[in-house]
């Protein structure tokens, strides 16, 4: 039986840097996720002339303008940002084959809401999937928000701009073809696709949510990342957005269940949760 890992203990500086990501964010970065602290703050105190994380915390404790953006680029660069197009690539055709079957029962528009689209491929993703559906079987398409808490990732969201690397993370070749151009060595998602899709920057523990009610919520890897107590708050805040009959996709390992009563599974889309009847 392998022991359990052992990981030292955080440095005081460390610890209020992890308190400061809780506090704005909701989200945990546990003993085993410490590594991120060093290697993703390292390139900011380069850039800043600071030479430790104990120098970087008494910036941020100063308080004033300046120090209060400088903490919002710790907890900027501290967000796990992964992502890919087309991730889980069967989840993201349920959900069109989840809208189709509502588009059969509704008068109007159907709204989807990707929270915590990190830099925009996930509903990317979803954009290229109703628009092909909308090619060949007359589906609608609906209309689409997304949010994240990173305004540095949203920019890059808004821009559609994604390296080699990025793109063919996913990415058929006859998609890249279809749906991107190029741009000095950059793939650019084409206008047709980009402007389907509304931006905004959403805390999802504090900030208002989006206005109106959704068809279907993406909040997929994120609440992974959340204490329990903010995992609920989350969960309550999106069912009270959901219109009945609606649905929230989480991601694989996560689940409503233990974490709140506002939710439940769904009977007839496995992996996916609708709001509790009253």
């Amino acid at each position: 039986m392998t022991p359990p890992q052992v990981h030292p203990p955080l440095s005081s500086a460390a610890n209020k840097i992890v308190t400061l990501l809780e506090q704005r964010t909701g989200q945990q970065l546990d003993a085993g996720r410490a590594w991120r602290i060093d290697s993703q703050l390292q390139p900011m105190l380069r850039e800043r002339g600071l030479t430790s994380l104990d120098e970087l915390v008494a910036r941020i404790a100063a308080g004033g303008r300046c120090e209060q953006g400088l903490a919002d680029l710790v907890v900027d660069a501290l967000l796990n940002q992964e992502t890919s197009f087309f991730r889980d690539s069967s989840v993201l055709d349920q959900v069109v084959a989840a809208a189709a079957d509502m588009a059969q029962s509704v008068q109007r528009r159907l709204r989807v809401w990707s929270a915590a689209c990190s830099t925009g491929q996930e509903p990317l993703s979803l954009a290229m999937l109703f628009a092909e559906a909308q090619e060949r079987d007359g589906l609608t398409m609906p209309e689409f928000r997304a949010t994240d808490i990173s305004a540095r990732a949203l920019q890059r969201a808004r821009a559609g701009r994604y390296t080699q690397f990025e793109i063919q993370r996913g990415l058929s070749i006859r998609r890249m073809m279809r749906w991107f151009d190029v741009h000095e060595e950059a793939w650019e998602a084409k206008p047709e696709l980009r402007f389907r899709l509304l931006y905004g920057q959403q805390n999802l523990m504090s900030d208002p949510m989006p206005a109106g009610k959704f068809d279907i919520v993406l909040c997929r890897n994120v609440l992974m990342y959340l204490a329990p107590a903010t995992r609920r708050q989350v969960l309550d805040r999106i069912a009270g957005v959901l219109r009945p009959g609606g649905l929230l996709v989480l991601g694989a390992g996560e689940t409503v269940i233990g974490h709140t009563e506002a939710l439940v599974p769904s009977e007839r889309y496995r992996g996916m949760y609708r709001p509790a009847a009253h």
